[in-house]
């Protein structure tokens, strides 16, 4: 018998505060192996579906079903550094998961921040501050990876490098990965499924195919979208995290053949 190749399932997710709907009947799953992103407008009810999946917030109605035992690393949309409290990338990740040094420099280094190990993290820029995020949520070697707008602060160049490195990311671990992201253009390479949610779940299915859905248009209109859909990110440099070019690699992240269920 084929193993249940399941991490999350969610069935009929309803939410309420103060009387008012945030979410509406969402059915949600996610496979090992696959990237999964929500895209919406602001108060589309995205962060809130997440905490909810994570068991954050309890739903006014519906389930979540996570496979037994799943490890799920988690990377918020902001973190909220206390200028006035010095402490450097690596004290931050012991704290964060009490993790071995060896752990701390292997994570730092695959997502190309290992330079970073004894900075300050109050110094860093919104891209580096991102990647070292993520390397926190990689430390438990996790089976699902949930990102709550991992590209948040960071500029354009930097935004599709962090995207690339996202998509990497899936192979290299073979984890499912639930993101959050205003940019379907910036993402359509780095996803196989792309739910378009305001409050309820509007369309769903390939990039390519949302980018074409008449509720995504009419939710992000017409001429936006159309620009969307047409963008690619493909070219033949890489960025520093300040998103300067520093050399000719060819970085698309491009997963666009992958099939899911």
């Amino acid at each position: 018998m084929e193993r249940d190749k399941t991490l999350l399932q969610a069935q009929h997710i309803s939410m309420a505060i103060d009387g008012r709907q945030i979410l509406l009947d969402i059915n949600l799953q996610i496979n090992e192996k696959q990237i999964v992103t929500l895209i919406g407008p602001n108060g589309a009810g995205k962060t809130t579906l997440v905490k909810v999946v994570l068991g954050l917030m309890k739903p006014s109605a519906g389930t979540v079903t996570l496979r037994k035992n799943l490890r799920i690393g988690y990377m918020p949309q902001r973190l909220h550094v206390d200028n006035s409290m010095p402490i450097s990338v690596k004290k931050f990740l012991q704290l964060a998961v009490h993790a071995k040094p060896e752990l701390i420099e292997k994570v730092l280094d695959e997502v190309k921040a290992l330079h970073l190990l004894h900075s300050q993290i109050h110094s860093l820029s919104g891209g580096e501050l991102q990647r070292v995020l993520l390397a926190r949520s990689l430390i438990q070697d996790p089976e699902l990876l949930v990102l709550d707008e991992p590209v948040q602060g960071v500029d354009i160049s930097g935004q599709a490098e962090l995207y690339a490195l996202i998509a990497s990311i899936r192979d290299s671990h073979q984890c499912g990965i639930l993101m959050i992201s205003h940019d379907l253009h910036l993402v359509m390479s780095a996803t196989d499924e792309v739910i378009c949610l305001n409050q309820h779940v509007c369309c769903h299915g390939h990039p390519e195919q949302v980018s074409n859905d008449p509720a995504y248009l009419e939710l992000f209109g017409k001429k936006q979208a159309a620009a969307l859909a047409v963008y690619a990110h493909n070219h033949n440099h890489s960025h520093a995290l300040d998103g300067e070019v520093v050399n000719g690699e060819m970085l698309n992240g491009d997963h666009s053949g992958h099939k899911h269920g």
